[in-house]
């Protein structure tokens, strides 16, 4: 009787949470989209900062809490593994949704900033025995140089699309509208994955399989919402922005945060040698999908790049289950 009632409970939560996440979403990029055009900012400088950074909120909550729990080895983990699923699951899903008019000059720029900061992360992780206080302090000085530098060239070389320009629609109390969406969408994804996680564990899946499927996927809900809801509105600077600052900030700022409170090591694990590299691949992808090789400034990212994002991701994650199981056996 009382496990029928934790289940019905537990289904609510991810009905509840699911709808919070939609609503959330739409009201998020709705004042986001007005901020970008009342302050003249570009779309891709809003989806960056704003949408980027805010729905990165559950991957730097999970990294703090891990790092002050004396887990912070797990924060290098949740950073790319999130980075990956960004790009393989949250493009890709957009992209089978709606194809994705995509600017070349922030394609390319956008592939040589995430495969830059991957890799200077990977260096700071390796180069000693552990990625030190004196590690944190100058990944967060990197983010701090580098994202003033990539709005200037965005806003010095960015081209809007006409169809971003087309599809805004006034909303009063931007501002309001955007941390309140913010507030809502973050607070509904956690409803969604209690739900989730109450449910797997009833129908016996392991602790391992919740946290590689639910957990790092529910970390991503905000980014996947607002990603979704930024292509049905034509915002396509949004959905790339959100992708691009959310990698950005997970890479230097939540890996930085977490070093602040404990150092930590990855000795023994496959995150320099399989998931940094898979990273750094995928962000190439950017680049090779989202460019036009001829002299138009637009390319589309269109139905079959993106099921070729996720069947990357899904051959990525048979691979990564079965060596996680042959580790445990």
């Amino acid at each position: 009787m009382y496990a029928d009632v934790s289940l019905i409970a537990s289904l609510a939560m991810i009905i509840f949470g699911l709808w919070m996440l939609t609503w959330s979403a739409n009201r998020f990029v709705d004042g986001a989209a007005e901020l970008s055009q009342k302050f003249g900012v570009p779309p891709f400088i809003i989806g960056m900062v704003v949408i980027g950074f805010g729905t990165s909120a559950p991957e730097m909550a999970v990294s703090a809490l891990s790092a002050a729990s004396g887990h912070s080895d797990l924060s290098l983990g949740n950073a790319y593994g999130s980075n990956i699923y960004n790009i393989a699951i949250i493009l890709g899903a957009v992209a089978l949704i709606r194809p994705i008019l995509s600017n070349s000059f922030t394609a390319f720029s956008s592939a040589v900033l995430l495969v830059g900061v991957s890799l200077f992360s990977g260096f700071l992780v390796w180069h000693g025995s552990e990625f030190s206080r004196i590690d944190a302090v100058v990944s967060l000085l990197v983010f701090a140089v580098l994202l003033p530098i990539s709005c200037w060239l965005e806003r010095k070389n960015g081209v809007t699309t006409e169809e971003t320009v087309a599809e805004v629609s006034p909303v009063k109390h931007p501002i309001v509208w955007t941390l309140f969406g913010l507030i809502l969408l973050v607070g509904s994804s956690h409803f969604l994955v209690w739900g989730a996680v109450d449910i797997a564990r009833a129908f016996g899946m392991s602790e391992l399989m919740v946290g590689l499927t639910i957990v790092a996927a529910g970390t991503s809900l905000p980014e996947l919402a607002s990603a979704i809801a930024s292509a049905r509105k034509g915002q396509n600077e949004f959905v790339m922005g959100n992708i691009v600052g959310s990698n950005f900030f997970n890479t230097l700022a939540v890996v930085g945060v977490s070093g602040l409170v404990r150092p930590f090591s990855c000795e023994g694990g496959h995150v320099l040698s399989r998931d940094l590299w898979v990273m750094v691949m995928l962000s190439l992808t950017i680049a090779l999908f989202g460019c036009s090789f001829s002299r138009r400034k637009f390319a589309v990212i269109g139905r079959i790049k993106g099921l070729v994002w996720i069947l990357m991701f899904l051959i990525y994650f048979v691979l990564l289950f079965i060596q996680e199981h042959s580790c445990i056996r």
